[in-house]
């Protein structure tokens, strides 16, 4: 019998969780066994893992609902932390006497384990099993949630974001990867668009229950929401899901090369964070060298985290690099906005997370219709135009200030930029998996989905010191309403950017080239 195919199921959720139902269009039918019907009985997870096996989970039978809610609250735990800390991050320092670099570690430090090693967690599913290394991944998100949530200072605060960030990269690949492994071939695209749209409500609501924690409970409920949610989790995951894993995966993990990313990224958020004096020095060129020396062991590798040989592509890498800058500015764009309504504008908590809904409104109706555009007429016009129109959406954020009133300087703005991102995410996902060969589809999306992560950590950690923050300035209205100013218009620049990188390098269509 044929073993399930997974060529997307390392993708991780990027940005706000809107890259990844892509992956259904790249699904081919896996045989399974005979007898498999939709009359069948619900089917509870085997005692006993098996190899590649595809159980046959026919939609709409309870074990079909509870595999879908076991990855979509998995995954959710993830998307709600992405988007609840931003709003809560004027409130932590206050309450913490954090300063502006301890606020970027608190984001940053989530991101650097997460971007390094969400390639790493996907190959451990293949290999180990995905049900269990998904199980282990929740309840390590969970432990590291209960951290935060109790964290007395700011420091302790970062460490426990780090190691959050570990737990999501364990369970953020295998939460695709079980739903593909569970459901039988005609049945999976059903599954994964419903695992994409729950993800993506998930993330729409990350901004107004923050905000609705933060100012009616307290900021470390943000964290500790995550217990609960995670004990049902992994009860359906151990009850419901089957046990899966990719016989075809072979050779030795690539840990080196999962630790010399993280040390390359620490390195240089480290550097761009805290920048003066002997010590930045230092972890600048550390960062240099881990850089260096990872595509040296990955080069060589057998089995290598980031196969090189994809960047040989013009496509795979203009698309790539397109999509570190436009995320670099997505992320630094939402940090600061979110900072200002509060600083400046003398928002809440609550205020401030429910002023950014355009974009996750923009992102549910329209995604879709872009994708179907750059189908239409290839992808090198939604791909230009989409970063364009958010530069455009972020020039008119400059209205924000002192005076803020939302309909009339808050909204136009993000739903501009959310108009740009939906008529791009699309195009961009579907260039990546086009540009690879369909054995190392998977592989493929998972470096795109770290480095539009990477992107976010590198452009947190440089910005503010680039426009003039540190200490304490976030707290001083007049200090920050200028380098707000600043930092829109630097990441309107970021945008326009990765639109011309489009225009002059990203073909009209994409052919898929042989391994």
């Amino acid at each position: 019998m044929g073993s399930p195919d997974l060529s997307c199921a390392r993708r991780g959720v990027g940005g706000w969780g809107w890259r990844t139902s892509l992956a259904i269009k790249r699904l081919r039918p896996v045989p399974v066994k005979d007898g498999a019907s939709r009359s069948r009985p619900p089917v509870r997870a085997p005692s006993t893992p098996s190899l590649g096996r595809v159980s046959g989970v026919s939609w709409g039978t309870p074990s079909a609902r509870a595999v879908v809610a076991a990855a979509t609250l998995g995954s959710g735990m993830t998307l709600l932390d992405g988007t609840v800390v931003n709003v809560a991050l004027r409130t932590m320092g206050e309450d913490l006497d954090a300063s502006l670099a301890q606020l970027q570690w608190i984001t940053n430090g989530y991101f650097l384990s997460l971007a390094s090693l969400i390639l790493l967690g996907g190959s451990l599913g293949d290999r180990l099993g995905r049900r269990r290394v998904f199980v282990i991944g929740t309840v390590w998100f969970a432990l590291a949630s209960l951290l935060c949530g109790l964290a007395p200072t700011a420091e302790v605060l970062v460490v426990a974001r780090v190691l959050q960030g570990i737990g999501g990269a364990l369970l953020t690949p295998g939460s695709l990867a079980m739903i593909q492994g569970a459901f039988r071939a005609e049945d999976r695209s059903r599954a994964i668009g419903a695992w994409s749209g729950l993800g993506g409500i998930a993330a729409a609501l990350g901004p107004l229950v923050g905000g609705l924690l933060v100012d009616h409970a307290s900021w470390r409920w943000i964290f500790l929401i995550n217990l609960p949610i995670a004990a049902v989790t992994v009860w359906l995951a151990q009850t419901w899901v089957p046990e899966s894993r990719d016989p075809r995966t072979q050779g030795r993990f690539d840990v080196a090369g999962a630790v010399l990313a993280a040390l390359a990224l620490a390195g240089t958020t480290w550097a761009l964070t805290d920048a003066g004096g002997a010590v930045t020095l230092w972890a600048a060129g550390c960062g240099l060298v881990a850089a260096v020396v990872f595509v040296a062991v990955e080069r060589r590798s057998r089995g290598p985290m980031v196969p090189l040989g994809l960047f040989a592509d013009r496509t795979f890498s203009a698309a790539n690099l397109m999509t570190l800058v436009v995320y670099a500015a997505l992320g630094a764009i939402l940090f600061f906005l979110v900072l200002q309504l509060q600083t400046v504008g003398g928002y809440n908590a609550l205020q401030a997370g429910l002023s950014t809904l355009p974009i996750t409104a923009c992102m549910l109706l329209l995604a879709a219709r872009g994708g179907a555009l750059g189908e239409r007429i290839g992808p090198r016009v939604p791909m230009t135009f989409g970063p364009l129109v958010m530069a455009a959406g972020t020039l008119l954020l400059l209205r924000v200030g002192p005076d803020v009133t939302w309909w009339r300087d808050v909204a136009p703005g993000l739903t501009v930029f959310g108009l740009g991102l939906a008529l791009m995410v699309a195009p961009l996902t579907a260039t990546v998996l086009a540009a690879a060969p369909d054995e190392v589809a998977g592989v493929a999306s998972g470096i795109n989905n770290a480095l539009a992560r990477a992107g976010s950590l590198l452009a947190i950690a440089a910005l503010p010191m680039a426009v003039g923050l540190a200490g304490d300035d976030y707290r001083d209205p007049a200090r920050f309403d200028t380098a707000y100013g600043s930092a829109v218009l630097a990441c309107a620049a970021l945008l326009v950017v990765g639109g011309l990188v489009s225009w002059f390098t990203i073909p009209r269509r994409v052919q898929t080239p042989t391994a």
